[in-house]
């Protein structure tokens, strides 16, 4: 893959990954609930936010391949929209959840994951026009030091795992 063809992911790829809104049907939350026999060992973030993705790909079965907009309700950036449904899953789970080191119920109403009811999706909507924009100035620079995979940020780049981008 060419150098631009990279950048171009990955940027699509972060873009995907602020503003993914939910999909038709409901996703139910995989934490362990008090008093149950799973109460006794508490999931990570990563094994709650794989089992949203679990459910969501069942609900999607069949539909993997097709552009996310005609699977997922509420996508607002005309980017996104072509993304295949599979690949918006994967970069939500592996790529936002991972940077922010947040469950998907910190952005998503898990009942309806297409609703704007929360700030922190809201803000990463913001959020990705700016990256966006960012990583489109870096590929215009020409005094930058060359690196074989391109300039650019992502999420990771500000918050390092954390909801709270880090200062250094």
């Amino acid at each position: 893959m060419q150098n631009g063809s990279v950048r171009k992911l990955l940027a699509a790829s972060a873009i995907v990954l602020a503003v993914w809104t939910g999909v038709e049907g409901r996703v139910q939350s995989q934490q362990a609930q008090p008093g149950t026999a799973s109460a006794t060992k508490a999931l990570s973030t990563q094994e709650i936010n794989d089992a949203f993705v679990r459910q969501l790909s069942t609900q999607i079965a069949g539909r993997e391949q097709v552009a996310a907009s005609q699977v997922f309700k509420n996508i607002q950036l005309d980017v996104l929209k072509k993304t295949p449904a599979s690949r918006l899953l994967l970069i939500m789970n592996l790529g936002y959840s991972r940077a922010l080191g947040v469950t998907c119920e910190h952005c998503h109403v898990t009942d309806d994951f297409s609703k704007d009811d929360k700030r922190p999706k809201r803000a990463a909507r913001e959020m990705a026009l700016m990256h966006f924009s960012i990583n489109q100035q870096l590929a215009k620079m020409q005094e930058l030091e060359p690196n074989p995979q391109g300039h650019f940020v992502n999420c990771s780049t500000c918050h390092r795992g954390s909801s709270k981008p880090k200062e250094q």
